[in-house]
């Protein structure tokens, strides 16, 4: 598991992650396609540092894991929504480019953690 110093700056950057959400699918068209897509990204993002949190509160290793991993497909899903909206044209890419690189750092620190998890529990 992370140490404390990291797993603070993740609790905030997940969150940070989650608000640049929020503000970007506020500035989405009204339109219903818009919209659809806007809450299927909002509800994945959100998710990424909720899932992240209660990792923080697993009772075992394999919880731990179990969390880590739905983060990890949390952001991942994310990454879809975005270039959906993207290559569809609804939103700009100076606007997805942002939350799509961060959304890839984010998918990378998440596979490091999982992987470190799992390793950490089988040699226990």
């Amino acid at each position: 598991m992370p140490v404390q110093s990291q797993t603070v700056e993740l609790l905030a950057r997940t969150k940070a992650f989650s608000l640049a959400t929020i503000r970007f699918y506020s500035t989405l068209p009204k339109k219903t396609v818009a919209q659809i897509l806007g809450r299927q990204l909002l509800r994945s993002a959100t998710s990424v540092g909720a899932q992240y949190r209660e990792a923080q509160r697993a009772k075992s290793i394999a919880d731990f894991v179990s969390k880590t991993e739905g983060a990890l497909q949390e952001v991942d899903e994310t990454g879809y929504w975005l270039e959906l909206i993207e290559d569809s044209g609804i939103g700009t890419s100076g606007a997805t480019g942002v939350l799509r690189a961060e959304a890839q750092e984010l998918l990378a620190i998440f596979v490091a953690i999982t992987r470190k998890a799992k390793s950490t529990k089988l040699r226990n």
